[in-house]
C-alpha cells in the first residue's frame, strides 16, 4: 500500500497525482459546502432517528441542514428503481440494459433526471418537517429548490471527479460526508467518557476499548468485504499450459450486495415513520412508533428480516446465475464435474445461496450494532459502533485504492 502511495510523487506519474489533488479539492468545497445552513433554516437540534443514516451519508448535512443536506441519496434512490425496472419489469429498460455502452449512457441519463426530481420532493418534504407548517408556499418552494440544486451540483461535481480525478465520484462523495463526521463521533465519545467519568482511570481504559473495539470491526469488515468462494473454472478450448497454466475461478463475494439491502430496509421502514410528522390521530402514530421503529423488539426484529430478505434479493438480482451459466456456456468453460446448462445453473444458485447466508447475517450485524450500541450505553446518540457507514467508507476506500493501484501498475509497465 505504501509502495502505492509512494509511486504517486515520483516526477513520471504527475497526472495521476493532479488526479488526486483535483479529488481532494473536490472533496473540500463537498465539506465547505456542509457547513453553509440554508437561508431561513436553522441547524437541528433533535434527534433525527430514523434520518440518521441520510444525515451520516450526507456529511452531517442534513443537521445542519445546509445547501447539500440531501446529499447524493436522491440519485442512488433513483438508480435502485431503474435497477429494478430493468428486470423484465418495464422492456425498454432491459432494451438499454442490452444494448452496451450507449444503452448504459441513457439510463445515466435518465436516472439524473428522476434523482433531481427525487430530491426535489425530498426537499419539499424536509421543508415540511423541519419548517412546520404557516409558512407561505413560496418559503417551502424556495428551500425545495435550493436542496435540489445542492444535489445537482453535487451529481455534477460527482461527474468531474469521475472523470478528471481517480474515479467514483459519487462513491467518493458519500464516503467523504461519512468521514467528515467521524472527528465528531470521537470527540463526543472522548468527551462522554473521560471528563463525564467518576473514575479517570477507567473513563481513559474506557475510550480505549472503544478505539480498539472501532479498529476490530473496521478489519471485520474489510476481511468479509474482500472474501470470497472461488468455483474453478476449465475451458475446452484452452489447454492447461495457457495463460502460464494459471487456473480460472469464478469469484463469489460473500458480500455482493454490499450497502444496497440496508438502503433498501432503511427505505422501507423510514416511509410510514415519515407520515408522524404530518398524521396527528394518537392510535396511528402508536402503532408506526411500536411495528415501524428500529428502538423496539419488533421494529428492530422487521429491519433486521428486511435486509436479509433484500440482501438475497439484490445479490441474485445482480448475480443471475442463469446469465453466468449462459456466459460460461458461450466461452467455452465449464465447471469440473458439472454439466453445462441447467446443472451449472443449479449449483451456482446453490453455492449463492449459501454464501449469500453468511453475508446477510454479516450485513444484519453491522446493521444492527449502532442500535444495540445506543440502547445498552448511555453515550450521546452521535457516538456510534458499526453500522452502514462503515460498509461504506470501506467498500469505497478498498476499490479506490485498487484503483490507483491498477493506474500505477500499467504506468510502470507502460515505461518498460
Amino acid at each position: 500500500m505504501f509502495a502505492t502511495f509512494k509511486q504517486l510523487f515520483k516526477s513520471t506519474n504527475k497526472d495521476l497525482l493532479h488526479r488526486v489533488l483535483f479529488t481532494l479539492f473536490c472533496l473540500a468545497v463537498f465539506a465547505l459546502g456542509n457547513a453553509i445552513t440554508v437561508p431561513g433554516m436553522k441547524a437541528i437540534t433533535n434527534d433525527l432517528g430514523f434520518l440518521e443514516l441520510l444525515n451520516a451519508m450526507s456529511g452531517g448535512g442534513l443537521k445542519q441542514f445546509s445547501i447539500f443536506a440531501l446529499g447524493v441519496m436522491p440519485y442512488i434512490s433513483a438508480s435502485i428503481v431503474i435497477q429494478i425496472l430493468q428486470m423484465d419489469i418495464i422492456p425498454y429498460f432491459k432494451e438499454l440494459k442490452e444494448m452496451g455502452e450507449e444503452g448504459r449512457t441513457k439510463i445515466n441519463k435518465i436516472t439524473r433526471y428522476i434523482g433531481i426530481a427525487f430530491s426535489f420532493v425530498q426537499g419539499f418534504v424536509y421543508s415540511l418537517m423541519f419548517m412546520g407548517k404557516g409558512y407561505p408556499a413560496m418559503d417551502y418552494l424556495k428551500i425545495s429548490i435550493i436542496l435540489t440544486g445542492g444535489t445537482a451540483f453535487l451529481l455534477w461535481m460527482g461527474d468531474q471527479i469521475t472523470q478528471k480525478g481517480i474515479g467514483n465520484g459519487v462513491s467518493l462523495i458519500i464516503m467523504a460526508g461519512i468521514v467528515n463526521t467521524l472527528p465528531k463521533v470521537f470527540i463526543d465519545a472522548f468527551q462522554a467518557l473521560i471528563p463525564g467519568a467518576s473514575n479517570t482511570t477507567i473513563g481513559i481504559i474506557s475510550f480505549i476499548l472503544f478505539v480498539l473495539l472501532y479498529i476490530v470491526i473496521i478489519v471485520g469488515v474489510i476481511f468479509v468485504q474482500e472474501a470470497e468462494r472461488r468455483i474453478p473454472i476449465q475451458y475446452s478450448n484452452r489447454t492447461s499450459s495457457s495463460y502460464g497454466g494459471r487456473e480460472t475461478y469464478l469469484p463469489l463475494r460473500i458480500n455482493s450486495a454490499g450497502v444496497m439491502p440496508v438502503i433498501f430496509a432503511s427505505t422501507i421502514i423510514s416511509l410510514p415513520t415519515v407520515l408522524t410528522y404530518f398524521i396527528k390521530n394518537t392510535k396511528v402514530l402508536n402503532v408506526i412508533n411500536t411495528v415501524f421503529s428500529t428502538e423496539t423488539p419488533v421494529g428492530f426484529t422487521i429491519y433486521m428480516l428486511l435486509i436479509i430478505i433484500f440482501t438475497y434479493v439484490y445479490t441474485f438480482m445482480v448475480l443471475s446465475p442463469d446469465k453466468m451459466s449462459k456466459d460460461l456456456n458461450k466461452s467455452g468453460g465449464y465447471i469440473p464435474g458439472i454439466r453445462p446448462g441447467t446443472e451449472t445453473k443449479t449449483y451456482i444458485s446453490k453455492v449463492l445461496s449459501r454464501i449469500t447466508f453468511l453475508g446477510s447475517i454479516f450485513i444484519a450485524v453491522i446493521a444492527a450494532l449502532p442500535i444495540i450500541f445506543s440502547a445498552t450505553t448511555k453515550l450521546p446518540s452521535s457516538v456510534r459502533i458499526g453500522g452502514t457507514s462503515i460498509l461504506i467508507v470501506v467498500g469505497v476506500v478498498l476499490e479506490t485504492y485498487k484503483q490507483l493501484e491498477s493506474s500505477v501498475a500499467s504506468r510502470n509497465y507502460n515505461k518498460r
